[in-house]
């Protein structure tokens, strides 16, 4: 079973287990729409792929701390895309939670959605309360104060950030907590894999700035132009392109370099890699240069 059919099924039980039955059938609507939309899911991939490279001894725990990741993602999607902060229309090519559903919907949704995280990994964290432990404190770790996502979403309200800690906050911090819940949940100790999580953590929030400048609606699933219409921190900005471009390779390469030796260093190296090509395809780069150099002619 591939990481990503494996994360997709743990979604669909955790979830169905979790709504129970009564939910209001809007909200569990609105719940759905944000969570099953087409996303990559690479940060339950990272977790389940770090668990199976420290032998994965509680699958079940693993599932359930992969599941609560992706679901906090998907609550703070849904709130960042809400007219308080980008106001944006589209999402993985789909309608907005608030646009589908109405702004006190999405709301609920994100708050539901966030709950939801912590009610999945206490349903089956029960036999493992040592692991349970940490791995809420890990998830809150890369949600919450001081470096957090929420706190990354803060920044962007203050008139001046820092966009080294502005990005590992905002976007790292999760990819932290993700590497690091799969060997928690496998009796691990999750120094080891901080760096993977860090590095393309930012490499992520790198892409999208990078695609926020070259991409389009279609092939981004979301508005572009966002960083400069809201006046946000942005490695394109700071850099220019052309070393945005190459920042985001050198961490990509310093992803790979970081995961420790063990038997699934190579199918971790090639998830790395997958995502590096999906996020600035080379075709992307390479036009953007071809243009570029037109210019200068």
């Amino acid at each position: 079973m591939s990481l990503f059919i494996r994360a997709e099924a743990a979604l669909e039980a955790h979830f169905k287990k979790a709504a129970g039955v009564g939910t209001p059938p809007r909200l569990e609507d609105a719940m759905r729409h944000a969570v099953f939309n087409g996303g990559a899911r690479i940060r339950p991939q990272l977790c389940l792929a770090v668990a199976t490279a420290c032998g994965d001894d509680t699958p079940a725990l693993t599932d359930a701390a992969a599941v609560a990741l992706e679901l906090m993602h998907c609550a703070s999607l849904v709130h960042d895309d809400m007219p308080a902060f980008d106001n944006a229309d589209v999402r993985r090519g789909k309608p907005t939670v608030h646009k589908a559903f109405s702004e006190p919907l999405a709301l609920l949704t994100g708050d539901g959605l966030i709950v939801m995280a912590y009610q999945v990994l206490l349903q089956a964290g029960a036999a493992q309360p040592e692991r349970l432990v940490e791995l809420m404190r890990n998830l809150t770790d890369g949600v919450g104060i001081p470096n957090g996502i929420v706190a990354g979403q803060a920044w962007e309200c203050e008139t001046t950030a820092d966009l080294a800690k502005y990005q590992r906050s905002k976007t790292g911090a999760l990819f932290v907590s993700a590497t690091c819940a799969g060997a928690i949940a496998s009796g691990q100790s999750p120094k080891p894999w901080t760096d993977l999580g860090a590095f393309l953590g930012e490499a992520y929030q790198v892409a999208d700035d990078i695609r926020d400048v070259l991409g389009d609606v279609a092939s981004l699933g979301k508005p572009v132009g966002q960083d400069s219409a809201h006046d946000r921190p942005s490695s394109a900005q700071a850099m220019g392109l052309d070393g945005a471009i190459r920042h985001f390779d050198a961490l990509i390469a310093r992803a790979g370099q970081s995961i420790p030796d063990c038997a699934c260093r190579d199918m971790l190296k090639q998830l790395v890699l997958s995502e590096s090509e999906r996020l600035v395809p080379k075709s992307m780069c390479q036009n953007y240069r071809q243009r570029e150099a037109k210019v200068t002619q």
